[in-house]
């Protein structure tokens, strides 16, 4: 997976920018305040999120680790795809997003293009208890190991939902995920489980 970057913007354009790594010019997928922030020239760091689907490869970027982990997060909630996800971070900042979450706030987040009222309270329902602690940008899991899990597997072609789903079918079998090494962790959910 593709989980930063660092390059020159070549292109701006609405929603994304074209930034030049290694004589390369790649395709990011940005957040609109992003996108207007930087000028042609500018040197810029993204952390990023590589979508793979079967007809397209899909680069989002975003200003650090907590808006992309939000990202990640938001697809993992049943009718929510990378297009919506990106939509909710267009609209709303990450710290307004998520409390708008654990606020239980279903009506400040019907704003989003493409969610609608009911998936509103859909994500409000399924996020509410997955996020941890959100300060400035920082991680928004509860548990590191739930982040490099979720990390690798998108890394290995998983899409975040899928890679939610496994991990959540790992806590039946596991009793403490947290203090399991992550190699025998992912080595388990690669394989749909191990019966302990």
């Amino acid at each position: 997976m593709i989980s930063s970057l660092t390059g020159t913007v070549k292109l701006l354009r609405p929603g994304a920018l074209v930034i030049e790594v290694g004589g390369v010019g790649l395709l990011i997928n940005v957040p609109q305040r992003i996108a207007s922030a930087f000028t042609v020239g500018t040197t810029i760091s993204l952390h990023t999120v590589l979508v793979v689907r079967e007809d397209a490869l899909t680069l989002y970027g975003f200003e650090n680790h907590g808006e992309r982990e939000l990202f990640e997060l938001l697809q993992t909630v049943t009718g929510i795809g990378p297009k919506v996800a990106q939509s909710a971070l267009n609209v709303y900042e990450s710290a307004e997003l998520v409390s708008a979450i654990k606020n239980d706030q279903p009506e400040i987040l019907e704003r989003i293009p493409g969610l609608g009222k009911k998936g509103a309270q859909r994500l409000v329902l399924e996020l509410q208890e997955k996020l941890g602690s959100f300060e400035q940008g920082e991680a928004l899991f509860v548990g590191n190991w739930r982040d490099q899990l979720i990390s690798a597997l998108t890394g290995l072609g998983f899409t975040a939902r899928d890679a939610q789903d496994r991990i959540d079918q790992l806590s039946t079998q596991f009793k403490d995920l947290a203090n399991e090494p992550i190699a025998e962790l992912l080595r388990a959910a690669l394989s749909g489980g191990v019966q302990r």
